[in-house]
């Protein structure tokens, strides 16, 4: 794969490891001819993909720590150029002192994302599989690491290179057939042109379906709890986050500040913000509280509206609500305190809106609450198959497949038809990187952590 040009190589070092104490530490260091660097550190020529012992060294020859050392030599390493990393005690002062000696050395701090950068730009890594690596790090569910695991493997690039290979193969049928005009639609026909670009869209929509659901695993929802004080939002949310996260009683108005909790359903992360009741007050903690709510309304992805089934809540007070609520945001209305009035759980639609009767003191419905959040969600299983989807590989995706479906209709002009192939070709280009701007890399490389 063909990569941007970088810039003329030199040395760069980074503590590796997250700050604080710990038990041990690493100070990574990548750059040309590293050898010489590594024997001024522990005072004896390294031995490669070999873990050695040592002291490591200050100027006048006196140990700063002791520890493993590790040196791998170019092209056989992370990132394809020389690398040494020194794995000593944890102690920040002692990371400190580390890196303060590479850099006396010739060495200069790394950039964040510097050392996945240079992985990508020396063909070690694909763009996707160096994203993959953010994303592992920051994975906030089981699901999500799994998933990120199978990315920096390199299962969603040969996803990506499989259709680009069936785009390359069609190019190629239609623009040696543009050579014989005389002969186009019967040897487009003989070829199968048409049903093999079926073939192309049927699997680039499997792959953007799995993508969309990967895109889930990394961001989750946002659903925020809102209501009258003392319909049961503070139950509802300990309901779903399992334990006792809120503080409940009978008086009204017992939550003053919106409380967060993050729970998991299939591996997706739900944001569950339980907000101040929506009252008139003249209490000025309160009313502080109940105008943190409406912010945290309007950031919301989903807004469950919680009414008293046990109360008769009138058409107009729950429209003076939803007049407030984002239009953006799906919204259900949920009954709680069924167990209050005799009801059982369930789920009803009217005109698009639904509404889920519970118990989220006894628990009943709350099977509901999770199915239809899912459903919102618009989450089906997918086994080990999800893709972990940046917002980069959705849009893209996207662009590719309208390039197909335009495509499909200019069958009678194969010049359009050629052109459209050409145009999905790059758009699945720029997931792996095959087509990337180098600003667009300096983008996506500085939200990388330090020593990554």
């Amino acid at each position: 794969m063909e990569r941007l040009p970088a810039r003329a190589p030199d040395t760069i070092a980074a503590v590796a490891t997250a700050p604080g104490r710990g038990g041990i530490g690493v100070v990574r260091v990548s750059g040309p001819r590293l050898s010489d660097f590594a024997t001024a550190l522990c005072g004896r020529e390294p031995l490669p993909r070999r873990a050695v012992f040592t002291a490591f060294l200050d100027a006048a020859g006196a140990a700063i720590d002791e520890g493993i050392l590790l040196y791998f030599p170019s092209p056989a390493s992370f990132t394809g150029e020389d690398v040494i990393e020194l794995q000593g005690h944890g102690g920040p002062v002692v990371m400190r002192m580390l890196l303060e000696r590479c850099l006396e050395l010739g060495a200069r701090l790394a950039e964040p994302g510097e050392f996945t950068r240079r992985a990508f730009l020396n063909g070690k890594l694909d763009l996707a599989q160096a994203e993959s690596v953010a994303d592992l790090i920051e994975a906030s569910t089981a699901a999500a690491a799994r998933s990120a695991v199978r990315s920096l493997s390199g299962r969603f690039s040969e996803e990506i290179r499989r259709i680009v290979d069936a785009l390359i193969d069609l190019r190629m049928l239609v623009e040696a057939t543009l050579d014989f005009p005389e002969e186009e639609i019967e040897f487009l026909e003989r070829a199968r042109a048409m049903p093999r670009l079926d073939e192309i869209r049927e699997h680039l929509v499997g792959v953007l379906d799995r993508a969309r659901q990967g895109a889930l695993l990394r961001s989750g929802l946002n659903v925020v709890l809102v209501g009258e004080p003392n319909v049961g939002k503070s139950s509802l949310l300990n309901q779903l986050a399992g334990e006792d996260r809120a503080i409940v009683t009978d008086i009204a108005g017992t939550t003053r500040d919106a409380l967060r909790e993050t729970i998991q359903i299939e591996g997706i992360p739900l944001h569950i913000i339980d907000t101040a009741g929506l009252r008139e007050t003249a209490d000025t903690v309160e009313r502080i509280g109940i105008e943190r709510t409406w912010r945290e309304i309007e950031r919301a992805d989903v807004i469950l509206r919680l009414v008293d089934a046990s109360v008769a809540t009138t058409d107009a007070a729950l429209e003076a609500i939803d007049a407030r609520l984002p239009q953006g945001a799906e919204r259900i209305t949920v009954a709680n305190k069924i167990d209050l009035c005799g009801l059982v759980p369930g789920r009803s639609e009217e005109g698009g809106k639904v509404r889920l009767q519970v118990s989220a003191r006894s628990g009943d419905g709350m099977d509901l609450v999770r199915a239809e959040l899912l459903r919102i969600a618009g989450w089906h299983a997918h086994g080990e198959d999800v893709i972990l989807a940046r917002e980069r590989h959705l849009h893209a995706l996207r662009a590719a497949l309208a390039h197909v479906d335009e495509a499909a209709t200019q069958s009678a002009a194969l010049e359009l038809f050629a052109e459209e192939l050409r145009l999905a070709q790059e758009s699945l280009g720029e997931i792996t990187g095959e087509f990337t701007a180098d600003d667009l890399l300096g983008v996506i490389f500085s939200r990388f952590c330090i020593g990554k």
